[in-house]
């Protein structure tokens, strides 16, 4: 059963104490009691309020460990507040906003603590999309002179993928990728598209090998340039992903770090019919423990920077 607070005075009245943000985590990771992450034994001793020993090798594990709360110095409860900050902004929060939220006085760590959140809005093991899929591409980045379309210099190159069900739109995926050419775009469709869909794009090239890889291929417009005449579902998604980016973080983002903003907004998009804050807020939380550790180093300069 999920189990989520449905307003700011029950989030606040149950998290209050380092020992309830504790005791959400343990059911979170083990729903069905502990399990050990060596030997996947189900007994364990409690040795101190977070850590736990295995009655049959003898591994100790934490609540935390292993999850994106690793190593943290910072309570609990300011984590939490963070992450409902977060969940609960219509549009999204950024670092000045949850620095002043959480009152630390650091802002590298509101920014820190963001992108490790971006991250677990990637659900380990997510299902791809189906059935019918518009893919098409846009160029993230601001106003530059120079070459325009499938060539243009200095912006970022995103694959916009998006189910339609009777013109209306479903879940959406997003992948930045290092070009158009067939290999980039074929890698995108696969990563985010299960075979056997139907996938709708333009007649550029890079599409053309998809009918050879499993996919329905069907080219629903000749025309190839970039920014004219989108397939209407992606041209949807694009507008609102632009307008996001613009609005919540005057487009201020780095090409380096645009992943982690791809991921909120499709964490966001695919939850926009969802009645509850609260209920954002079980699933960030939930992500956050079914993920591996994401260290400062890894945002800066890391795997997450490439």
């Amino acid at each position: 059963m999920e189990d989520y607070p449905r307003s700011l005075m029950e989030f606040e009245a149950r998290f209050s104490r380092e020992e309830s943000c504790r005791d959400y985590l343990y059911q979170m990771r083990w729903p069905d009691g502990f399990r050990c992450p060596r030997c996947s034994h189900e007994e364990a001793w409690p040795i101190r309020a977070t850590l736990f020993q295995c009655v049959n090798c003898g591994y100790r594990t934490s609540v935390i460990a292993g999850t994106i709360f690793q190593d943290t110095k910072k309570p609990l409860r300011l984590w939490f507040r963070a992450i409902w900050h977060l969940t609960s902004q219509k549009y999204g929060a950024n670092a000045l906003g949850l620095q002043r939220v959480l009152g630390v006085g650091s802002y590298h760590i509101a920014w820190t603590w963001l992108h490790k959140l971006r991250r677990a809005m990637v659900r380990p093991g997510r299902d791809r999309l189906s059935g019918t899929v518009e893919v098409d591409e846009t160029y993230i980045g601001g106003e530059k002179p120079g070459k325009r379309g499938r060539g243009a210099a200095g912006k970022v190159l995103v694959v916009v993928m998006v189910e339609t069900t009777e013109g209306k739109i479903g879940r959406i995926r997003l992948r930045r990728v290092r070009d158009a050419s067939a290999p980039s775009l074929e890698g995108a469709v696969k990563d985010g598209v299960e075979p056997g869909s139907i996938v709708h794009t333009d007649g550029w090239g890079g599409y053309g090998g998809l009918s050879e890889v499993g996919y329905g291929h069907e080219v629903v417009r000749k025309g190839a340039d970039v920014g004219r005449n989108l397939l209407p579902s992606v041209n949807r998604v694009v507008a609102l992903l632009k307008r996001w980016l613009l609005g919540t973080y005057q487009g201020a983002v780095r090409p380096s770090h645009l992943d982690g903003y791809l991921d909120e907004f499709t964490f966001r998009f695919n939850r926009r019919t969802s009645r509850s804050r609260g209920k954002l807020f079980y699933r960030l939380v939930q992500q956050a423990t079914a993920i591996d550790p994401v260290f400062a180093k890894q945002i800066r300069g890391g795997t997450l920077d490439s």
